[in-house]
């Protein structure tokens, strides 16, 4: 299965936004016992392209692992070298998604507008990440796709177990959860039954 086979099929891509990554393999483990098994590891947070190592290692094919937060075509390589099977960017990257598409890795652009997130489709981004989806909720989704029903959108920011159902019913085809999926405390605390929980929810409410 390809990563984006497995996007599209889970339906959920795990947000892991961390200041550093020392326990990514746990927060993996977590979440991949929960029914996550997509994950994207910030370049936001100390050694996210180790932890992509780190998890591939640990976990094989239980999960599909990439990198978020790409703003440069250098880090691509960095990623894709370290194991990243998938590059996210939190805005339209051009440059970003031209390195994808030469290392025939797959890219998830970020837009907000119909105009970015056609140009990020047009770029080669196979999946376009509405982001921030909270400000206009799955109704702003459904606008978009109306025009534009070709877009693969994975609206990402403010989505959450509650709300996860309103936005695959706007057309969503997958959806990117962070904090509400992963909250610093939890593993701040060491607390990997409270996510492996929260995945539950989340992966309850997609099917």
């Amino acid at each position: 299965m390809t990563p984006q086979e497995h996007i599209l099929s889970t339906r959920i891509v795990a947000i892991v936004r961390l200041d550093e990554y020392s326990k990514a393999v746990e927060v993996a483990r977590a979440l991949v016992e929960g029914g996550v098994t997509a994950l994207e590891f910030t370049l936001t947070g100390k050694g996210a392209v180790a932890a992509v190592g780190a998890v591939r290692a640990a976990l094989g094919d239980a999960a599909c692992v990439g990198v978020g937060s790409v703003l440069h075509p250098e880090e691509v390589a960095a990623a894709v070298d370290g194991g990243a099977e998938f590059v996210v960017t939190p805005a339209l990257r051009p440059a970003v998604i031209a390195a994808c598409v030469n290392r025939r890795v797959l890219a998830l652009s970020g837009g907000l507008t119909p105009t970015e997130l056609l140009a990020a489709h047009e770029a080669g981004a196979a999946l376009v990440k509405l982001f921030p989806a909270r400000l206009g909720g799955p109704a702003y989704l459904k606008d978009v796709l109306a025009p534009l029903p070709f877009l693969k959108l994975v609206p990402t920011g403010g989505v959450s177990a509650e709300n996860a159902r309103d936005y695959l019913a706007a057309g969503a085809a997958a959806l990117g959860i962070g904090g509400n999926l992963i909250p610093a405390r939890a593993v701040a605390a060491g607390d990997w039954s409270a996510i492996t929980s929260t995945a539950r929810a989340c992966v309850a409410a997609v099917r």
